[in-house]
């Protein structure tokens, strides 16, 4: 048994749609699924805003390199093309944590880096898991917290906008 954290963002194309196909492909082991927030992009900032939101999930069948290859299956599904590092994208499909694992496996460094700081994954995990706790880095409320309001303050809920 495990259970993730994903999150998913989308930037290209239609956007809904792409995090849409996420939660389909996901329906069976789909626990909960946060609301959907637009935010500006981060590290690549000359490209169109985001729509984010996180998912958990859970299954007996999978560890976290099944939850990695689910992950990369969907961003297959809608066409990403990976041309510049935090470059636009149909679909990014981050797996955040899986259950108390640790990776420092290139192709699956776990907790997702750069976590702790991106309001973009805090905000709607802490959504749906108001006590979540980041391996190795303490509560998700106390990251949050820690953020700059200027971090914060450019995700922005879409309550016009539901993944189902």
């Amino acid at each position: 048994m495990s259970r993730a954290v994903l999150s998913l963002g989308s930037n290209l194309g239609d956007r809904l749609e792409h995090l849409r196909l996420a939660v389909r492909g996901l329906r069976e082991v789909l626990l909960t699924a946060s609301s959907v927030y637009e935010t500006a992009p981060w590290g690549v900032t000359d490209q169109p805003d985001f729509l984010n939101a996180v998912l958990l999930v859970e299954s007996a069948a999978d560890d976290e390199w099944d939850w990695l290859r689910r992950a990369q299956h969907l961003e297959r599904e809608a066409e990403r093309r990976r041309e510049r590092r935090w470059g636009p994208r149909t679909l990014d499909v981050d797996v955040v944590t899986v259950d108390e694992v640790h990776s420092r496996d290139p192709e699956l460094l776990l907790p997702h880096p750069g976590t702790p700081e991106r309001a973009t994954v805090l905000i709607p995990w802490l959504e749906i898991e108001p006590e979540a706790a980041l391996p190795g880095h303490g509560a998700v409320s106390e990251l949050l917290a820690a953020l700059p309001e200027t971090e914060t303050a450019g995700v922005r809920l879409r309550p016009d906008l539901a993944l189902r």
